[in-house]
């Protein structure tokens, strides 16, 4: 028998939640408490639950309630990438219905008017299914937006992995090399964040989605899962790419940025071809590059530049279902 309780009311720890999200079948460093600790405690109404099943821990739903033209919302939490249940692997076609009963029973007893739910992408889970997402749509929800996110399968021979790369690319990779740049794990986030906020301003008009603070905090908490690396002439750090270990097998590459003044380098093509190698050897699957889609509106020179090193699109879906 599957029950549910809040998660404030249940006898879990924020240990034995985050615990439990590294052992399971799908979860990611986003449904942490951990992770959702970094936000101010104010900035959301958290409306998490926790499932048991014969008295042990089956499932996780980090989530919120957001008020929004009028509506009140169950939704994944909205300080996170990805969301929905973080389950253990051995959830079956029947525990993905119990689990979408779940939600819509939590949503109702909170007098919510709408449910929004964003699981992880396909890649992120150990054993694929679709079995929630089935259980999902049969049950009333809809796709509020299918966007696409691009992914590199890391299972290529490292002798061949600059040939998943366009032709164009491996000659940037080889003119970064020639004219001496090189690729470093480091600690320079100051210096980072300023070519961040600036290639950001200048191309889509946008600020980062963290502060400098919130970013160092994220570090700082999560030391050996948030890592930055940097292209570098001589000292000066020209480029260099954010990424989150979301869970044992996917990178996410969150922010990605370059001194236009050193454009000519083409350190990020040696940048991302250097960081595949070394997840790779640490035993990753795949690196995911993130969306180039907003709304599914597709930005096609952010879709071909991805493609460049070798990636291919997948689904990152949001789900709803009125119920008032």
């Amino acid at each position: 028998m599957i029950e549910y309780s809040p998660f404030k009311t249940s006898n879990i720890s924020q240990h034995e939640w985050d615990e439990f999200v590294e052992e399971s079948d799908n979860g990611t460093i986003f449904h942490t408490r951990k992770f959702l600790s970094y936000h101010p405690q104010d900035r959301f109404q958290d409306a998490s639950i926790v499932v048991k099943r014969k008295n042990n821990l089956f499932s996780v739903l980090p989530a919120v309630i957001i008020e929004r033209d009028g509506k009140k919302i169950l939704s994944s939490h909205a300080g996170a990438s990805y969301g929905s249940f973080a389950y253990r692997s051995d959830l079956n076609f029947q525990d993905a219905h119990d689990l979408v009963d779940i939600l819509l029973d939590h949503a109702k007893k909170l007098k919510c008017d709408r449910v929004q739910v964003t699981p992880p992408p396909i890649i992120y889970q150990s054993k694929l299914s679709n079995y929630i997402d089935f259980a999902l749509v049969r049950n009333g929800f809809s796709y509020l937006k299918r966007e696409v996110s691009s992914v590199v399968q890391l299972d290529t021979e490292r002798d061949k992995l600059i040939y998943t790369y366009r032709p164009e690319a491996r000659t940037a990779l080889k003119k970064a090399i020639k004219q001496g740049v090189e690729i470093a794990e480091c600690e320079r986030f100051e210096e980072y964040y300023e070519i961040l906020k600036k290639n950001l301003k200048m191309r889509h008009g946008v600020t980062p989605t963290h502060t400098l603070d919130e970013l160092l905090k994220l570090k700082y908490m999560f030391p050996t899962k948030v890592r930055l690396w940097g292209a570098f002439v001589g000292d000066k750090l020209i480029a260099g790419v954010c990424n989150f270990s979301a869970n044992s097998r996917v990178v996410l590459a969150f922010y990605i940025s370059h001194d236009e003044d050193y454009q000519e380098y083409r350190a990020v093509n040696l940048l991302f071809y250097e960081i595949m190698k070394r997840y790779q050897d640490e035993g990753f699957k795949y690196l995911d590059f993130g969306i180039f889609t907003v709304n599914m509106d597709p930005n096609w020179g952010l879709a071909r530049f991805k493609e460049n090193f070798g990636s291919r699109g997948i689904f990152r879906d949001y789900f709803f279902k009125d119920l008032k």
